[in-house]
């Protein structure tokens, strides 16, 4: 598989490198997980359990958005849907922030922060 690119960055991304990071991209700081109602209600379906239960236990209210909680332990803060050892929990109904990582607006004017976080990441000649 070669590397993904994407129109105004200026780096590619190997997704093979995810096999072996250790999920740091689902982990580390503190910060938000959007996720849209239609992405809450999948997540929901996916876990078969009903909305209200699901966005209670998973979910928190930024202003008028949701955001995936993150189980906070004393040097990490890892996304409640990771698994130790397993992986993303509902990878087939991830939210389109984990889906489009590491093409973010925020990282075209941040790469070397990029490269340290993501070891599938390479800046383009």
């Amino acid at each position: 598989m070669a590397p993904l690119t994407k129109p105004g960055f200026d780096f590619c991304f190997d997704p093979r490198a995810c096999e072996t990071c250790n999920s740091l991209c689902c982990r580390g700081e503190p910060g938000n997980i959007w996720a849209t109602r239609q992405e809450v209600q999948a997540i929901c379906d996916l876990l078969k359990i009903n909305l209200i239960d699901g966005i209670e236990r998973y979910f928190r209210r930024v202003g008028n958005r949701f955001s995936i909680r993150e189980i906070v332990l004393d040097d990490d803060c890892p996304c409640v849907f990771l698994l130790p050892e397993k992986g993303c929990s509902i990878y087939g109904a991830r939210p389109s922030q984990c889906r489009t990582f590491p093409f973010w607006k925020y990282f075209k004017t941040r790469v070397n922060e990029l490269c340290d976080e993501c070891p599938g990441v390479t800046r383009l000649p």
